[in-house]
């Protein structure tokens, strides 16, 4: 539909309307049908104020209660799916079916097992008997927290910080990246209904230059999550250093795959194509840099090449399509600049970008569409091997001993995430071991038990979250001491 959607920000339990606005576009048609509000210091700060207003009620609620109030969200949500998933698609150019099966469910589970899990976390105690003392820990919610969630997976990763936030008692002002707002929006009219007091949950939509610096700036917000840039979370440190805030940056990944000559090879490529090539390459934890033991490089770049050009990139609609369009024009012409970087180094592009054409349905002519790329004889020194693309391209690689592939999959300053694959018991635990990254798939690709820490090394973060340290995040610990 033609529909022009306009945004509305959701302050202390109401909508407000904002002056200014942003426009938002449908990555598959290229066309504008969507007004955000661009919020800045007013807007901000009145949601600030409304959270800081509801967080003594709120935080004074046992944890069963908030987690009703939880739950009844989520069952919301879950039977809204259909109509979450659609708008997820067209605001974010990923396929329906990724959507429905991807980012609307575990919007949904996030809430419920962030309202399970805030029941069952225990403190610790210590008894120092020659000091006839008793010390204890108690943990207490930390007040308004400032959450930034990007465009790549919208309601999955706002989600992912709201359920902690507020299952731990705090009180929230969210800011949804502007270029996909409107399943926030959607959510924030099921608010009510679910019995989320007024001020527990506000979002305010806008641009990270004026809505997000105001909120990370704020002094009545002592704590910042944000998923993102490393670019932009230097910019927050920045802002919230004055006031020594908590932070969690959950930052970019340049994730490498390593593939040992002893790994399944049938299902090692049919899971490498996923897990470069899932959500048009656009989510942080997506492999980027394949390194393959020698022996079997050949084979594995034919049988790879051959399964990226069966990956079909397509209208979002279409439940043949594995891929849809990328988020923006400028993001997609970034992508496009890596692929020829790599071939003015003298790369080779196998398949994708300049080497396949897209057939596109008429009214996706002016989308951002780009078709799986895999490239090879990228040097390790390239931008492209070293920058986060965050785009449904590859390289390929082949390497000699365990020792160099360890060295080439550590030679890049970021260190989310990474997949090795190998029958070698012993090589799995050793070389995961060695790996600098928060997380290690071995021989599979993106399994998530959220009880676990979630996070990156070097300039792919700090801190982690998950069950117990996202509850550890959200709240501030105190030790007291008991002479009995």
């Amino acid at each position: 539909s033609s529909t022009h959607l306009v945004l509305e920000n959701y302050i202390g339990g109401k909508f407000v309307a904002c002056g200014d606005s942003i426009d938002s576009y449908d990555p598959s048609t290229g066309q504008v049908y969507c007004s955000v509000p661009d919020s800045g210091q007013d807007e901000v700060n009145a949601a600030v104020a409304a959270a800081k207003e509801a967080f003594p009620d709120w935080s004074s609620r046992s944890p069963e209660q908030r987690a009703q109030v939880l739950n009844k969200l989520a069952d919301l949500i879950e039977a809204n799916l259909d109509e979450f998933a659609q708008a997820e698609s067209k605001d974010q150019g990923k396929t329906l079916a990724f959507a429905r099966t991807v980012d609307i469910p575990r919007s949904v589970h996030n809430f419920r097992f962030f309202a399970s899990s805030v029941l069952h976390h225990t403190n610790d105690s210590t008894q120092m008997d020659h000091m006839g003392c008793l010390n204890y820990t108690v943990r207490s919610p930390v007040g308004v927290a400032g959450l930034i969630s990007p465009w790549n997976l919208p309601l999955y990763l706002l989600t992912w910080k709201i359920a902690p936030a507020v299952a731990a008692g705090n009180t929230v002002v969210a800011k949804p990246s502007e270029m996909t707002s409107v399943t926030a929006w959607m959510m924030c009219k099921l608010m009510q209904e679910a019995g989320v007091p007024p001020g527990v949950i506000n979002i305010v939509f806008g641009s990270g230059p004026k809505a997000g610096d105001t909120l990370v700036g704020h002094p009545d917000v002592p704590l910042v999550s944000f998923t993102g840039s490393t670019a932009t979370a230097q910019r927050i440190t920045e802002r919230s250093a004055p006031y020594c805030k908590k932070l969690s940056l959950e930052l970019g990944g340049k994730n490498p795959a390593l593939i040992f000559a002893d790994a399944d090879l049938e299902q090692c490529v049919a899971t490498t194509v996923r897990s470069s090539f899932s959500n048009q390459g656009e989510i942080c934890l997506c492999t980027s840099r394949v390194y393959v033991e020698r022996s079997i490089y050949p084979q594995f770049l034919e049988k790879f090449v051959a399964a990226a050009r069966k990956w079909k990139t397509g209208a979002p609609s279409d439940p043949g399509s594995n891929n849809g369009a990328l988020i923006s024009k400028e993001h997609l012409e970034k992508v496009r600049s890596f692929v020829a970087l790599a071939r003015s180094e003298g790369a080779t592009v196998h398949c994708g970008e300049g080497v396949d054409r897209l057939e596109l349905p008429a009214q996706h002519a002016g989308g951002y569409f780009l078709p799986a790329t895999v490239l090879t004889g990228v040097a390790d020194s390239s931008r492209v091997m070293q920058e986060e693309i965050f785009g449904p391209v590859v390289c390929v690689s082949p390497f000699d001993t365990e020792e160099e592939a360890v060295a080439r999959g550590n030679n890049v300053r970021f260190g989310l995430g990474a997949v090795v694959w190998s029958r070698d018991v012993g090589r799995v635990h050793r070389v995961a071991g060695r790996i600098q990254a928060g997380l290690v798939w071995t021989n599979c690709w993106l399994i998530r038990d959220l009880n676990l820490p979630f996070g990156g090394m070097k300039s792919s973060g700090t801190g982690r979250e998950g069950g117990r340290d996202s509850y550890h995040f959200f709240t501030e610990v105190k030790t007291i001491c008991v002479k009995h």
